[in-house]
């Protein structure tokens, strides 16, 4: 019988090439090599994501990456770093990667609270530890995802997050991710969150590039909750260069009686491909998804989600907002699945976006998986123009056009945005949507001269 090999794309060899290069000196012991050995293997055999795969159809990454971009080097704080991290304005316990290198010198680790143990994940990868490669792998549901596969084969560094039983946090954790550099580079990290039993904590991400170079990043985060823990995790994607392609992937497992919410915002960025793998491992748990994409130029966002309904008693909600000018994309695909045995599970999806002109273009693709009878799930998408009624009663009150629109646009977004629970959380986030919106208002006002 004929074996057919697929041909390799420049970039995959070079990634073939890296891998076996820098295999030797990435950390950790027998259990996570084997770990990356077999995602390797697995992202060989089926090659960068492409629009052949269904979950992949909208956001062609072997195309998007024609090479791979030489592999990040130790960060380096430049100046530019310094300034963004002092341009911030985040409280809590500030936890910095430059490159995807864990920076102890630019993070406050003389503020870590107690029942807190912090350490970077390269420490944790080379300590001996049990169960380490099962957290890392994370939801079953994510086990064929190849990109996925290509950051567990060539992680880093991150930040290892330990939060105590029945510890509650004040203030949030924030993990900041820049990108230092004036050359093309490609970063790989990944960032884990163990919150034991009774724990109540926030968790920032913050993506950004410092430099003027557009970058390669593939970047993850997994959460792993215990029973009646309340865990809150929000991210931002902003100020990276309009050629930059960004893959980040939150895996989570989230325990008995527990509340886990996520919400994330993309704005100013290039190519975003947002993936969530989402398990209930326990029953009477709350999970809650939800974000704001703000699109312009050539801009692409795309949010994609699988969560796995395992057990009874589930309630999960999803609800992503898209905002799209110019020639940029919005991408949601949602799936949600509930197995033999959840019963009175309780889903709801929704997509709600709005396109400001006739070159942007926006997918939704919802689903639902039910393979038990006594469940309440639904669905929900909607791709729309600004509402003509609510402009003309704006602007027959006095306001101008670009005015009424960021109005009505501000009041769309917000609407994802009021889920967030930490008031300063909500206020920076809504200061960051308006800041876009303002610039859209300034651009829309410049045309008309």
């Amino acid at each position: 019988m004929a074996i057919v090999t697929p041909l390799k794309t420049a970039a995959e060899q070079q990634l073939v090439q890296q891998y076996a290069d820098s295999k030797a000196a990435l950390p950790g012991g027998p259990a996570v090599r084997a770990l990356r050995e077999q995602a390797f293997a697995g992202f060989e055999a089926r090659g960068l994501p492409h629009r052949r795969l269904e979950s992949w159809r909208y956001t062609d990454l072997r195309a998007l990456l024609r090479e791979a971009r030489p592999l990040a080097g130790a960060g380096v704080a430049t100046a530019a770093v310094e300034a963004r991290l002092a341009a911030l304005g985040l409280e809590g316990l500030r936890l910095v990667l430059v490159d995807g290198i864990f920076a102890p010198d630019l993070s406050s680790l003389d503020a870590i609270p107690e029942g807190v143990s912090v350490q970077s994940l390269a420490e944790a990868l080379a300590a001996p530890r049990e169960g380490l490669d099962r957290v890392l792998s994370g939801p079953s549901v994510a086990a064929d995802d190849a990109g996925l596969m290509l950051n567990t084969a060539l992680m880093r560094d991150g930040v290892f997050i330990e939060i105590a039983e029945g510890r509650e946090l004040a203030q949030p954790i924030v993990i900041v991710s820049l990108a230092s550099g004036e050359e093309e580079r490609a970063v790989f990290h990944r960032s884990v969150v163990l919150a034991a039993q009774g724990s109540r904590a926030t968790i920032v991400e913050v993506s950004e590039a410092a430099g003027a170079a557009a970058q390669q990043i593939n970047a993850a985060i997994v959460f792993e909750t215990g029973e009646e823990s309340e865990i809150q995790h929000v991210r931002i994607v902003t100020r990276q260069q309009a050629a930059t392609v960004e893959v980040q992937s939150l895996l989570a497992t989230v325990g008995a009686q527990a509340k886990f919410d996520s919400f994330a915002l993309v704005a100013n960025a290039g190519t975003v491909r947002q993936q969530h793998f989402i398990r209930f491992a326990g029953e009477h748990s709350e999970i809650g998804l939800r974000g704001v994409n703000l699109l312009g130029g050539a801009q692409h966002s795309d949010v994609t989600l699988v969560v796995d309904h395992e057990v009874p008693h589930g309630t999960s909600r999803e609800l992503f907002k898209t905002i799209a000018g110019g020639q940029s994309t919005g991408v949601f695909q949602g799936k949600v699945i509930v197995r033999p045995h959840a019963q009175k599970t309780d889903g709801g999806m929704k997509s709600n976006a709005l396109l400001l002109n006739d070159g942007a273009t926006m997918y939704n693709k919802p689903e639902l998986e039910i393979f038990a009878d006594d469940v309440v799930c639904g669905h929900g998408a909607t791709v729309a123009q600004i509402d003509g009624e609510q402009l003309f009663y704006l602007m027959a009150r006095g306001l101008p056009r670009p005015q009424a629109e960021a109005l009505v646009l501000q009041a769309f977004a917000g609407e994802a945005v009021a889920f967030v629970a930490d008031e300063n959380l909500r206020d920076w986030l809504m200061r960051e949507v308006e800041a876009w919106l303002k610039a859209r208002e300034a651009a829309s006002e410049v045309s008309t001269v």
